[in-house]
Formats: structure tokens, sequence, C-alpha cells
């Protein structure tokens, strides 16, 4: 598809159809970031998980929001062998997302305790997915342009998102120019303009993280590429026109088959 003077390139199939991203896994009905997660998002039919990496004290990756666990130690300070048995390496919680394609969120704030300007963790997850096999199921995405721009030059073959809070021209700008196919910004701060210059601009745009099924009817209405959400159920349901009225509570039945990304 031809947008403007770039050719916004969908990670979707053919029929161009708003895809379900799990936010950290089905994270409403298990917990988040963990094996249980991914696999009931997979269950639940969910076309993309969305996942986030940190890195340990003996240089292990594994998946974890925040740079702090619930004990109050940084896991870049704690062995991997000390972190909580929730806590999965990324090889174990890419394996239980087979079935959809993953957005590997690198975690790498300049204010968090595990901040590194030399972007090891996205060196190291390029080593895993080149192990894995370098293809469409791969999204990596940052609030960091520098670790975008970091993935972009040892592994171009990977496409690539810019994590934002507005989605306004300066991001649109920003993540085109460092090669991004995406923009994922902060449900709250869209409006049906904004999607429009990021297509004009040809990137996809997928918000995070909506879990109202009246937000999400908007959202597809605006041609929106992705849906980032805690509740993969109800955003299939609203996707299919076939929510029973529910706010997360039942699970629809699949419909449709999983949809893997394209080149």
């Amino acid at each position: 598809m031809q947008v403007g003077g770039r050719r916004r390139r969908r990670i979707c199939d053919d029929r161009g159809m708003t895809l379900v991203i799990a936010h950290r896994g089905a994270s409403r009905a298990e917990p988040e970031n963990t094996v249980a997660a991914f696999r009931r998002a997979v269950e639940m039919g969910a076309d993309g998980i969305e996942l986030d990496v940190r890195r340990t004290l003996d240089d292990r990756l594994v998946v974890h929001h925040d740079p702090l666990l619930a004990d109050g130690r940084v896991i870049r300070s704690t062995p991997a062998a000390d972190l909580p048995p929730d806590v999965p390496g990324l090889d174990d919680a890419l394996d239980a997302c087979d079935g959809a394609f993953v957005n590997i969120e690198i975690k790498n704030d300049r204010t968090d305790p595990d901040f590194d300007a030399s972007d090891w963790a996205m060196h190291r997850v390029a080593s895993i997915l080149q192990r894995r096999g370098i293809g469409p199921r791969w999204l990596v995405s940052s609030f960091r342009p520098a670790t975008v721009r970091t993935c972009r030059r040892i592994l171009p073959e990977v496409r690539t998102a810019l994590l934002t809070y507005p989605l306004e021209a300066k991001q649109i700008e920003r993540a085109a120019s460092i090669g991004c196919v995406a923009v994922h910004p902060w449900v709250d701060l869209v409006d049906e303009a904004s999607v429009l210059a990021a297509h004009r601009a040809g990137l996809m745009v997928s918000p995070w993280t909506c879990d109202d099924p009246g937000r999400m009817r908007e959202l597809i209405a605006w041609g929106i590429d992705g849906i980032c959400t805690n509740v993969p159920d109800v955003a299939r349901a609203v996707r299919s026109g076939s929510l029973p009225g529910a706010t997360g509570e039942h699970e629809p039945d699949r419909v449709g088959d999983v949809v893997d990304v394209e080149t």
C-alpha cells in the first residue's frame, strides 16, 4: 500500500485486519509477562504478543516490565537463578508465544538502574533472533530512538517500532527517519487525525494499552493497525463484531486463524 511518498508496510494479512496484540500476554487472565500469560494469549487467538526484556547480573535476558522486582531488588543486580520462578528467560517466553508474532520491547530508559548506552541487551536479542531464524515473526520496539537505531544497524531484516506517549508530527517524523515500520503511542493521546498523519508517513499505528470495548471500536473505525491490550479475547470479539456484552470475563470462541506478520 502506498501512502504519501512511502510504502506503508502492514504487519497483518492481506485483508488489512486490525491486529490484536496481547500486552505482556493475556495479562488480565494470568500474571503479566509470564509463560502462563503468553500461552493463554495464544489460546485466546491473539495475533501478536508484546513482552519486555531486561538483563540480569549474570547477563541473562529475562522478561519483566519494571527494572525492580516486587521485593525491591534490581534485576540487573540479581543473578537469574535468584529471580522468582515466574520470571521467564527470553527463550522460554518466545517458545510460549509460538503461534503468534512477538513484539520484543527493549527496556533501556535512561532513568532506570539498568540503563546501558551500549545497548548490550539489543545486541544479545539480535543474537537470539538470528539463532532462531530471522523472519517476519519478530518486531522490536523501544522508547529509546538510539536503541531502535542499533537494531536497524545490526539487524536490518527485523522490523522496528518506536514507542511514544503522544502521536504528533515530531514522533511521526522521528519514527520514519530511523526506519521504523510502526509507531506505538499511548492510547489516551491518539486521535483520528494523528493516525491518518502516521499513515501518510507510511507508518502503522498500534496504541497501548486499550482494554475498553468502546474505544477499541473507535480505533478500528479509524483504520488502526493494531490494538495492544490486556484482554485479547475482548479485542478479538470486538473486531469480529461478536462481543457478547461482557467486559473480559467471557472468553469468546476464536474467530478465524492466527495471522502472522508478512515481509
